[in-house]
């Protein structure tokens, strides 16, 4: 069930196979006496495919033949565990707790693999921190980074979380999120972690838009004093931005513009795993 649900995941961030539909062919109709809860969730589950990221909960009771009353009681029971997640349009798709536990099966590819050569190509050209990160609620969840001994310390590790405000993979994840999202973090409390961090909402909205923009963030400071972040977006083959990936520098050791074109270019070759061709509109949300 590991590489299974791991290969699902894989195909929510755009890779392409055909392991989710012959996972779906193997697991019984709900409708067959003797069902188990379990069966019907991986069934709900199985659901998801290429072309098929986010669907409707009338959509998923269809295609698993599943009562409706039914597949909403586990739907949001999925939800609520983040096995799923409900986007600002009320559609669902895979949530990153799922997506975690597949990248532990053995043997599959997942977002964190693909990304290493490039992770490690910054990381020797800069020995400094090299991190991805994905959107999780109102924060950034760090899921892989390379650091050097002497590279400056940071507030988290692998696993931990950063504000979405004024981090740079934050920024990036935000920039791109649904504008509902947008809206509730900009409204919220803005924590100000020392004297560079922003938290005026305009200022943070202008921020945000040249991100879209341009695909990048350069953060100075505002997290950590004497860290400089330098990050860019990594799309789907739908162009969704799932992820961030980001260097960050003793403030003053490098210089942020020299930085960024390779930065950039990592982004775009994880994109281009993933499913991404120029010429795919980057989308919000």
């Amino acid at each position: 069930m590991g590489r299974e649900a791991d290969k699902s995941l894989n195909e929510h961030f755009g890779i392409r196979g055909n392991r989710a539909e012959e996972a779906r062919c193997d697991v019984p109709r709900t409708s067959e006496p003797g069902r188990s809860v379990s069966s019907r969730l991986l069934d709900l589950l199985f659901s998801f495919a290429p072309g098929e990221t986010e669907l409707s909960l009338a959509e998923l009771a269809r295609k698993t033949g599943l009562p409706h009353p039914t597949a909403r009681r586990l739907v949001l029971e999925l939800t609520k565990v983040g096995a799923l997640e409900q986007r600002a349009n009320g559609r669902f798709a895979v949530g990153l707790r799922l997506w975690q536990l597949g990248t532990l099966a053995p043997l599959t590819e997942s977002l964190r693999t693909m990304a290493q050569p490039y992770m490690e190509d910054l990381y020797t050209a800069l020995h400094q921190h090299v991190q991805l990160a994905v959107l999780e609620g109102h924060e950034a969840v760090i899921l892989e980074r390379l650091s050097a001994p002497s590279a400056l310390g940071l507030v988290s590790q692998v696993g931990g979380r950063l504000p979405l405000h004024c981090s740079g993979v934050g920024k990036i994840l935000l920039s791109h999120a649904d504008p509902d999202l947008v809206r509730e973090v900009l409204d919220g409390e803005l924590e100000r972690f020392n004297s560079e961090t922003v938290v005026d909402p305009d200022a943070l909205r202008r921020e945000l838009a040249e991100c879209r923009r341009t695909g990048c963030a350069m953060v100075r400071g505002e997290l950590t004093e004497g860290a400089d972040s330098i990050a860019a977006r990594i799309m789907n083959g739908e162009g969704r931005v799932v992820a961030a990936l980001s260097v960050v520098v003793r403030s003053g050791s490098v210089q942020a513009q020299a930085v960024l074109p390779s930065v950039i270019t990592s982004g775009l070759a994880i994109s281009r795993m993933l499913g991404w061709r120029p010429g795919i509109k980057v989308r919000q949300g």
